[in-house]
């Protein structure tokens, strides 16, 4: 972990221009199981400077270096041809001491314990951070969602909810979407979810279609709460938005909601990438023609809004801010070197190694964390729970109200916090969010020296 100390965090302002890089670089790392292993020890690793400066007593330092429960189990799902596949699938539960557990279920092919583990510590930090009454949870089943049909995807959802009731609820652990899972595939698990407890539950999941209890405003919460991140960032940096060029890592929902609202903001947004690559264009792109490229053609690369570019070189290009909106480890010790935009913007889970961190840290580039800037989701999601319980319905101007005040006054603190403290964003994010975990550990009576 980055132990300097960076006297201001400012950056230098630069040309709103953007120039290709020249270098060729190296392909992002996959997560296998060992390398998933090591994203939770890099993850964790994050907490020793954060209990080292905060004194946390030894009693909440042991809890929060374990999650509090891992379960494993198997998916059984008649396919449409017949055949009869068996796909593992885990729900993690890191730290309840705030709350019920919250968070999202991916399906995706790298799935495994260790990533799903590392994804709810950061969401049990991530809550506590914004000051939610919640504890990080996380699930995921192991399959090529896209090779799924739409009935297979609704059993392989059905079954997942079947094998994991015992410990979910809404008191105890709210699933959401996440990677490869939709409002559509919230409707099944909600709806199965009721069927077995014989009873009409809608706080029990979030991220729902709005005729099933949803909340306006959640398809694009991730995005708008990460521009609200950076416009806050930028005001300090008395950075106007039309002097911001802006690269996008990733084409899905939160990327390509961030990159909409941002480029209706005034930002100037010159490339975004998916997984067949990327596009730029020095003097902006049109992010809703684009969108709509990509829709029509399945991917980017025959997109005709920008030049087409090798997705591993967009993270090298010369803008004010690239943001990162797709998967763990996007930049780590190997390619971070090349990495010469102004500032980071995390607004995918993770996309920063340890490593990679701290090398940005020593040249002083400033990284705005995962754990701030994507909680725009989280805290949408706790509006519909707390819509659900309540039996209300509120409109999308109050909810997008609510998100900008709660994430505005939480991030504020996070961001005068490293600056008076003399850290970086995220040692500040993270000392705010463990701080208050600990204290509610403690206030328990955990603490065997005060009893």
């Amino acid at each position: 972990m980055a132990n300097a100390k960076l006297k201001k965090q400012k950056t230098k302002r630069k040309s709103s221009k953007v120039r290709a890089p020249q270098a060729e670089q190296k392909a992002p790392q996959a997560l296998t199981p060992d390398t998933g292993a090591a994203l939770f020890e890099d993850a964790r690793s994050r907490l020793e400077a954060v209990f080292e400066a905060l004194a946390i007593h030894p009693d909440a330092q042991a809890r929060l270096m374990q999650p509090s429960l891992s379960l494993q189990v198997s998916v059984p799902i008649r396919m449409d041809d017949g055949r009869l596949k068996v796909f593992p699938a885990w729900r993690v539960q890191y730290d309840t001491s705030l709350g019920p557990a919250k968070g999202g279920v991916r399906f995706h092919t790298e799935v495994n314990q260790h990533e799903v583990t590392t994804l709810s510590f950061w969401m049990a930090v991530k809550c506590a951070v914004v000051n939610l009454p919640y504890g990080g949870g996380k699930g995921g089943v192991q399959v090529d969602a896209k090779a799924l049909s739409s009935l297979e995807r609704e059993r392989l959802a059905r079954g997942y909810i079947r094998a994991i009731t015992d410990i979910m609820g809404p008191d105890r652990d709210i699933p959401a979407p996440d990677v490869n899972t939709d409002a559509t595939v919230m409707g099944w698990m909600i709806d199965e979810y009721e069927h077995i407890v014989r009873a009409q539950a809608p706080a029990a999941i979030t991220g729902k279609p709005l005729s099933l209890g949803g909340s306006p405003g959640r398809v694009e919460a991730t995005g708008r709460g990460a521009l609200k991140v950076l416009d806050l960032w930028a005001e300090r940096e008395e950075r106007k938005p039309e002097e911001t060029t802006i690269a996008v890592q990733g084409f899905g929902n939160a990327a390509y909601h961030f990159a909409r609202l941002a480029s209706e903001r005034g930002y100037k947004v010159v490339a975004v990438s998916d997984s067949s690559g990327a596009i730029y264009n020095a003097d902006g792109l049109n992010v809703d023609a684009a969108k709509q490229d990509k829709n029509k053609h399945g991917s980017l690369s025959k997109c005709k809004q920008g030049k087409p570019l090798a997705g591993d070189k967009l993270l090298s290009l010369e803008v004010d801010v690239l943001a990162l909106a797709a998967l763990e480890n996007q930049i780590h010790c190997d390619n971070v070197d090349d990495v010469q935009a102004g500032a980071i913007l995390e607004i995918a889970n993770g996309p920063l190694t340890c490593d990679a961190d701290s090398a940005l840290a020593k040249r002083e580039i400033p990284v705005l964390p995962d754990v701030l800037v994507n909680t725009g989701g989280v805290i949408v999601s706790y509006f519909e729970w707390l819509q659900n319980r309540a039996g209300e319905k509120w409109r999308e101007e109050d909810v997008n109200q609510r998100l900008d005040c709660l994430l505005g006054e939480q991030a504020q603190s996070v961001l005068a916090r490293a600056e008076q403290e003399q850290v970086t964003y995220r040692q500040a994010a993270y000392r705010q969010g463990i701080e208050r975990i600990a204290e509610a550990i403690m206030a328990r009576g955990n603490c065997q020296d005060c009893r």
